[in-house]
């Protein structure tokens, strides 16, 4: 995906449809209706469209419903995050500290907003860093994060990212011990 625009927040919010041109119809009303900000509007494969935005809570909530509303049945995840981790919207832009733990987990999703939503729960829930995050783009419209720590606060971090979807939404959580520096210098990072 391309290079998201900053994220005012607190609030964060997707919505992804399995069309693009309804996509563009839907960012037209998300910010025509309250004032947010686009941080993504973009299609990705397997022709999907995403459309990511932040703001204050209420006006987000407010462009979230009108987002969903114009989706109408396109509509194939959304996501509304009033008070989004830190953590996740340094992902989001592209920013990992690069501490990596002495585990790692790893979550895979079928969709975007489902990983988003694993990851936000995943850093409340635990002492743990997310070290990568991979949406949609080159991922067949799935999406893909790694958290870093604490084999424990791993483990516990995986448990509630497993917890917080639908069960068919969640592909697989996986747990390294101890990754080897070649996985976390190659892989990982």
């Amino acid at each position: 995906m391309s290079e998201p625009t900053p994220l005012p927040g607190p609030a964060l919010a997707l919505l992804e449809l399995d069309s693009i041109a309804r996509g563009y119809v839907v960012a037209d009303a998300v910010v025509k209706r309250a004032s947010v900000t686009l941080a993504l509007a973009e299609a990705v494969t397997p022709g999907k469209y995403l459309l990511l935005f932040s703001g204050e809570v209420a006006e987000v909530q407010e462009s979230f419903q009108a987002g969903v509303e114009t989706a109408g049945r396109t509509l194939l995840d959304k996501l509304l995050l009033p008070m989004a981790a830190p953590g996740l919207v340094d992902g989001l832009l592209g920013r990992f500290p690069g501490l990596y733990g002495e585990s790692v987990g790893i979550v895979e999703t079928h969709t975007v907003a489902a990983a988003l939503l694993c990851a936000d729960v995943a850093l409340k829930r635990a002492d743990v860093a997310l070290e990568r995050l991979q949406l949609a783009r080159g991922i067949g419209g799935k999406g893909v994060f790694v958290v870093a720590g604490d084999l424990h606060m791993v483990e516990a971090a995986l448990e509630g990212a497993a917890a917080a979807v639908e069960p068919h939404l969640l592909l697989t959580t996986e747990l390294i011990q101890r990754p080897s520096p070649e996985l976390r210098g190659r892989v990982l990072s």
